[in-house]
C-alpha cells in the first residue's frame, strides 16, 4: 500500500459528480486551501458526452456508467430496475437526459419542517439563482451571469408544439416554465445545454478552476473506505491502476459520491446499521441505522408508439436511421439538429 504525505489536503472529495465538482471549485477559490477530488471514472473526453444524442448510449452502457441494478423491486413484479449513475468527471451530469429540473417547493419546504433549517425553498431559491445563466435572463426565479448554463432547446422538434398542444386539448394545464411558480403542467424543458453541446457541472464549475495549483483531481481513482481515528474521519483509501492509497485530510473528507454510493462507502468504513454491517464482516465504528435507508426515486416510463408515417422523429426504421445520421452529422458541422436532441 502506497501512503502518500499524511498532510495531503485540507479537504478530500469523493465523486467528482454535481455536488462534487461545485465543492472543488468553491473551496479551490481559496489558494491558501488544499483541495483533492476523487474520482472512480475517466475524464470528461468522450464525443458521446459532449453530443446531447450520445445520451442515448451512455445511459445504456458501461462508458462512463456504474450500470447498476436495483434488487428485485416488489412494486414492479420482481424485476430489477436498471440504475445509470454515472462514472466519469461531471458524474450522472455528463450522461444524463440535461433536463433542468428543481425539485418541488414543498419538498424544500418539508426538509425544513423536520428539521433541518436552511432547506425551506425560500432558503434554496437564492442558491438555484446564483448558480444559473437562463439564456431567457433574470427574474424571480431565474438568474443570470452564474456557472450553469440553461436554455431553451436549440432545435425542437416540429412535433413537439403538437404534443403540447394534444395535452392542453386533454386538458392538462400548459407550463412554460417548469422551475416556475408551478411545476405541475405539460410543455417544453429547459436544458443543461451551451452552443449545441452538453453543459454538464464539470464544465460548468471544473473546467474553469483546473487550472489553480492548489487544486488536484485524480480520475481512475475508486474509494474503498473512510480512514477514521474514533469517530473522526481523517482522509479516504482509494484503488487505482498502481494499486491502493491513502490520501489524509488536515480539515474535511466530503463524500459526493451520489445517493447510492455515499452510503455505501459509509457503511464499507463502518458507519451504518451495526447488526447489518456485522453480518457482512465489517467492523462497526458507529451504529448509525439511517445510512443506506429510506431511498426514494422514480420509475422512468418509456413509451414506443408505432407512427410509421412520421419517420422524422426518432424509429427503428431504415428512414428513422438515415435521419439518425444526418442528425449526427448535422450536429458536427453546426452542432444544431436532432443530434442535439432537438426532438424533447
Amino acid at each position: 500500500m502506497a501512503d502518500l504525505n499524511p498532510a495531503d489536503a485540507d479537504y478530500v472529495i469523493v465523486g467528482a459528480g454535481s455536488a462534487g465538482c461545485v465543492l472543488a471549485a468553491r473551496l479551490s477559490e481559496d489558494a491558501a486551501t488544499r483541495v483533492v477530488l476523487l474520482e472512480a471514472g475517466p475524464p470528461d473526453t468522450s464525443v458521446l458526452i459532449h453530443c446531447p444524442a450520445g445520451l442515448a448510449l451512455l445511459a445504456k452502457n458501461g462508458q462512463a456508467n456504474w450500470a447498476f441494478q436495483t434488487v428485485p423491486q416488489p412494486g414492479l413484479g420482481g424485476r430489477r430496475g436498471y440504475q445509470p449513475r454515472g462514472k466519469v468527471l461531471g458524474g450522472s451530469s455528463s450522461v444524463n437526459a440535461m433536463i433542468y429540473a428543481r425539485g418541488h417547493h414543498a419538498d424544500y419546504d418539508h426538509w425544513a419542517a423536520q428539521g433541518n433549517p436552511g432547506w425551506a425553498w425560500a432558503d434554496v431559491l437564492p442558491y438555484f439563482k446564483r448558480s444559473e445563466h437562463n439564456g431567457r435572463g433574470a427574474d424571480d426565479w431565474h438568474g443570470s451571469g452564474g456557472p450553469l448554463n440553461v436554455m431553451d432547446l436549440r432545435s425542437p422538434n416540429r412535433f413537439a408544439p403538437v404534443f403540447v398542444e394534444a395535452g392542453r386539448q386533454a386538458g392538462y394545464p400548459v407550463n412554460t416554465d417548469f422551475n416556475g411558480a408551478e411545476q405541475e403542467g405539460v410543455g417544453l424543458y429547459q436544458v443543461t445545454h451551451r452552443n449545441g453541446e452538453r453543459f454538464s457541472a464539470a464544465k460548468a464549475y471544473l473546467a474553469p478552476a483546473r487550472q489553480r495549483p492548489n487544486l488536484r483531481v485524480i480520475t481512475g481513482a475508486h474509494a474503498t473506505r473512510v480512514l477514521m481515528e474514533g469517530r473522526r474521519a481523517t482522509g479516504i483509501e482509494y484503488r487505482d491502476a498502481s494499486g491502493t492509497h491513502q490520501l489524509r485530510a488536515t480539515r474535511e473528507v466530503l463524500l459526493a459520491a451520489g445517493a447510492l454510493q455515499s452510503p455505501q462507502l459509509l457503511m464499507l468504513s463502518g458507519i451504518g446499521p451495526g447488526a447489518h454491517l456485522q453480518s457482512h464482516g465489517v467492523a462497526v465504528v458507529h451504529d448509525l441505522p439511517g445510512v443506506g435507508e429510506h431511498l426514494h426515486d422514480h420509475v422512468d416510463v418509456v413509451q414506443v408508439v408505432d407512427a410509421p408515417q412520421l419517420t422524422d422523429l426518432f424509429g427503428l426504421s431504415v428512414r428513422g436511421l438515415l435521419n439518425a445520421w444526418r442528425g449526427v452529422l448535422e450536429w458536427r458541422r453546426q452542432r444544431s439538429g436532432t443530434g442535439g436532441v432537438g426532438n424533447r
